[in-house]
């Protein structure tokens, strides 16, 4: 009877664990999702506010860079270039700066309020990220396309041989693997066992001038990278942000196995905001005060504007 008691006891307490830890991963979700409604009414805000930018992009990636800024990278107080004893990152399509810069000061490298500079003269946050200004956060200037994979690699290799065990993350759009210079990067460090790199594919199917599929048409980017010797992840709902959560949980595990790891991260451009979705028209181009009135409608105030 006593031991049926005790069992009793046991399995309360292991229903209330369970409950506790539903509980704070919901409540985790929900802090990420009101973090990403927070980042898109920064990203429409800056752009509107200089008539310059590029919204579509950075939409897309705002539940992606938001988990792996506040979920998934393991960062430091602070800021230094070395970036010894802890993950970084590098934004390779730079063009989608206002969500870099937002989730950014939203992490707490620079003060919020310092979004309101964004593309103007003399500020730290240029349409496409510069390192000249020192802005915390920023590792590469990245304004010309197919250059971030590279850098990427070399980091992760600096790592290795700093004595590092700390990993290396890098975003790139789809468009942007027309560029050359990624297959020889991607060739190269499959070649040379760079495994404690993981970089995301944005697959929004879009790009400045229509779809990829119209422009230049990728095939099976899954294949190809296959092919080059990659470990490949598919995260079909990239907008989701358990499916985020999962895919680069995945992605981790898979670190330190000889080869290095790609994210296809299935988005879709534009968003959160109904009239930007699914179509390459909010690449680069900025919301007039209507426009801009109906996004912050449908993305009501989380966390407070700058």
């Amino acid at each position: 009877m006593n031991g049926f008691i005790i069992l009793i006891r046991c399995l309360k307490k292991l229903i209330l664990t369970l409950n506790n830890l539903i509980h704070n991963l919901m409540a985790t979700t929900k802090q990420l999702q009101e973090l990403t409604t927070q980042v898109r009414r920064d990203i429409i805000r800056m752009v509107h506010k200089v008539s310059s930018g590029h919204p579509g992009g950075s939409l897309g990636c705002a539940e992606y860079l938001v988990t792996l800024y506040q979920d998934v990278m393991d960062r430091k107080d602070g800021f230094d270039m070395d970036g010894l004893g802890e993950d970084i990152f590098f934004l390779s399509n730079g063009h989608i700066s206002p969500v870099f810069y937002s989730v950014l000061a939203r992490s707490g490298y620079f003060p919020v309020e310092e979004l309101s500079t964004f593309r103007l003269l003399n500020s730290r946050l240029q349409g496409h990220p510069t390192t000249h200004e020192g802005l915390p956060g920023i590792r590469m200037a990245s304004g010309s396309l197919g250059q971030g994979l590279s850098v990427a690699i070399g980091a992760a290799q600096a790592k290795k041989i700093n004595g590092c065990g700390h990993t290396v993350f890098a975003l790139m759009g789809d468009g942007e693997l027309q560029e050359g210079q990624n297959w020889e990067a991607i060739m190269y460090a499959a070649a040379n066992n760079v495994d404690n790199l993981i970089a995301a594919v944005d697959l929004n199917g879009q790009q400045i001038d229509g779809s990829t599929d119209t422009v230049l048409s990728l095939g099976s980017v899954k294949a190809k990278f296959e092919a080059f010797g990659w470990d490949v992840i598919e995260v079909e709902k990239g907008n989701d942000i358990e499916s985020i959560k999962t895919g680069l949980k995945d992605a981790k595990a898979k670190a330190g196995n000889k080869k290095p790891i790609v994210i296809l991260l299935k988005t879709v451009m534009g968003n959160g905001i109904d009239f930007m979705m699914h179509t390459h028209k909010w690449h680069g181009k900025a919301p007039n005060d209507e426009q801009l009135a109906e996004g912050l409608r449908q993305n009501p105030e989380t966390l407070g504007d700058y």
